[in-house]
This record gives structure tokens, C-alpha cells and sequence, in this order.
């Protein structure tokens, strides 16, 4: 019998999902990182704010960083088979648009 090798699928994380868990939505983000991990800060940008509001900040070593961005790929690929190209913003570059300083109230 001659059967198809099957890549492995990797094991389903059962994860807990707190009662009281606070689900925040975000608009921009900020990454730092330093030799030993990364730093990245999710924020609200709302009209009528001086300055986003961070609503929560992520740190990471290095190798969870690299593997978060690996499976964060994987997920905006299957995601795009599915509904389609997700397409970037006009001529500015992405981090242009979702990372620049907000323009200070007039």
C-alpha cells in the first residue's frame, strides 16, 4: 500500500479563555526591542486625543518574536486564499500609515 506523506499538523493549543477577559481593538503599534527582547506596544488612536492611548504592551524574547511573525505569515496567507488579497494603503509605505506620529490638534 503506497500512502501520501502527510506533513504533521501541529498540536491544537487548548487555551483558557478568562471569563473576565478584556478584548481591546488597536490601531497602531510601536516596536522596540533591546539584545535580550521585543517591545511592542498596541495603542488607540481615536480623533479629539492628543496622544494614542497604549491599551497594552507585548514583550517577547527574540525566538518568540521570530516565530509569532512566522505564524502570523502563515495565518495573513490562509486568511488571503480565502477572502482575498488584503491590500495596502496608496503610495506611502505601511509603517508610514500606520505608525507615524498623530499630527498634533490645531
Amino acid at each position: 500500500m503506497n500512502e501520501e506523506a502527510k506533513a504533521p499538523t501541529p498540536p491544537y493549543l487548548d487555551l483558557e479563555m478568562p471569563s473576565d477577559l478584556k478584548v481591546e481593538y488597536v490601531n497602531i503599534a510601536r516596536i522596540a526591542h533591546s539584545p535580550s527582547e521585543l517591545i511592542l506596544d498596541f495603542a488607540q488612536m481615536l480623533p479629539g486625543l492628543a496622544r494614542p492611548v497604549v491599551q497594552s504592551r507585548i514583550v517577547m524574547s527574540p525566538l518568540g518574536a521570530k516565530l509569532f511573525y512566522q505564524a502570523l505569515a502563515e495565518n495573513i496567507a490562509r486568511y488571503e486564499a480565502t477572502y482575498g488579497e488584503i491590500r495596502l494603503p496608496g503610495n506611502s509605505s505601511l509603517a508610514e500609515q500606520l505608525f507615524r506620529p498623530p499630527t498634533p490638534p490645531t
